[in-house]
């Protein structure tokens, strides 16, 4: 063990730390510089969408949104988003949340009767019962899809503002619809920014 110890003892500090060193060169540049570049190439090759972000761009160019973060609607004209519990503002991407409030909260309860009360106000006439989706926030906040149910329950009143004919609306819809995923996980849903694009495109008649 001494003689051991002895020649441990021997090893020059040099011989330890340049390979130490060579290691820690090699791994820097693979890790933080060929894989981030090679990554971003073949996703910038075969995604180009998905990798800057799935931008929508208006009618005249202009970058709107992204199809993967959701908007406020308020205006009886559009079709409004699922509800966003993320703060500062809603559909904040950099604080990604949900409300986190339980089945049994008060809270809870004052919210979705506060969203019913809004919807049935803004279309009186509409006795359908509401998609559980627009009085409810989802896990992240961010949500950019409604059900396909939640996109029908609110046709008759944005036809009725923008002086639509009630079936070019739900055209749209159909349209804009996207199937559950893989056909069997989820149910049909819609894109509120896409569909609210394609209204805004159309020839406005408000009565």
């Amino acid at each position: 063990m001494q003689v051991q110890a002895t020649h441990l003892e021997a090893q020059p500090a040099e011989g330890l730390l340049r390979p130490a060193l060579t290691l820690f060169i090699a791994l820097s540049l693979l890790t933080g510089l060929a894989y981030p570049l090679l990554t971003t190439g073949v996703a910038q090759a075969v995604f180009p969408e998905q990798a800057n972000g799935s931008l929508v761009k208006d009618a005249s160019g202009r970058v709107v949104g992204s199809t993967l973060i959701g908007q406020a609607f308020s205006a009886p004209g559009h079709f409004w988003s699922r509800p966003s519990a993320t703060g500062p503002m809603a559909y904040n991407g950099g604080a990604s949340t949900g409300s986190n409030l339980g089945p049994s909260n008060p809270a809870l309860h004052d919210a979705v009767k506060a969203r019913i009360e809004a919807l049935r106000a803004a279309d009186p006439g509409n006795t359908a019962a509401v998609p559980v989706d627009l009085v409810t926030a989802s896990g992240s906040g961010l949500d950019p899809h409604i059900s396909r149910a939640a996109a029908d329950y609110q046709a008759a009143r944005v036809a009725r503002a923008r002086g639509l004919p009630d079936a070019d609306v739900r055209a749209l819809i159909e349209q804009h619809s996207e199937p559950a995923w893989l056909g069997f996980l989820g149910t049909p849903r819609v894109n509120v920014l896409k569909l609210n694009l394609a209204l805004d495109a159309l020839p406005a008649r408000p009565r």
